[in-house]
């Protein structure tokens, strides 16, 4: 069975995308027809998350435990289905390095944004267009980006953007935190309705 492939994307793969990447793999864990992973545009390969950032994953439920930051390239971008950057930056330097990557690349606040605007019941009519799970999700991420044009931009320059806060103070973190956490769930749920959309 194909894999519906989710990327998320920072900068140094060691706070903000490793844990929006742990809280989905943690919230979708039963659903084996996804997978997750995370890279970053300017990491350093190999590199550890940070205590804060890892104690904050840990206490919402991901599992930080295995994290080894890496470096994005064509090859992982290509690769994914779904790709979640931290900020519009990280959206604008994933498309910049792969263009065709545009219809399927959002931040992970803007998805969650667009998507707060669909009913459940719309979320499994376009899955049920699909005739594999891989398939689904993809009518379903089509189905997001379609609201780019609906919706319009975001109306605070940082309505889309999750706050890096490495080397930043806890308070920081936490911040970074409260605006990742709730957008994740978003994202976990509209992937889980779909899924749900073709189970028995």
């Amino acid at each position: 069975m194909a894999k519906f492939s989710v990327l998320t994307v920072c900068t140094g793969n060691i706070c903000r995308s490793p844990m929006a990447e742990q809280i989905l793999r943690a919230r979708l864990a039963d659903f084996p027809a996804l997978e997750f992973s995370s890279a970053g545009t300017y990491a350093g390969e190999g590199d550890l998350m940070p205590e804060q950032a890892a104690a904050l994953s840990l206490r919402h439920g991901g599992d930080p435990s295995t994290h080894r930051a890496r470096y994005l390239t064509e090859t992982i971008l290509g690769g994914a289905d779904l790709v979640l950057g931290m900020s519009r930056n990280h959206r604008r330097e994933i498309v910049e390095l792969l263009p065709k990557m545009i219809s399927v690349t959002f931040t992970l606040r803007e998805f969650s944004r667009l998507s707060a605007g669909l009913t459940d019941d719309e979320i499994r009519r376009a899955a049920s267009m699909g005739l594999t799970v891989k398939a689904a999700l993809a009518e379903v991420v089509a189905l997001v980006a379609s609201r780019r044009g609906q919706t319009g931009v975001a109306t605070s320059s940082d309505e889309d953007d999750v706050v890096d806060p490495y080397r930043r103070s806890d308070e920081t973190y936490e911040r970074s935190a409260q605006q990742l956490v709730p957008a994740a769930e978003r994202v976990a749920h509209v992937l889980r309705t779909a899924v749900d959309a073709f189970r028995p």
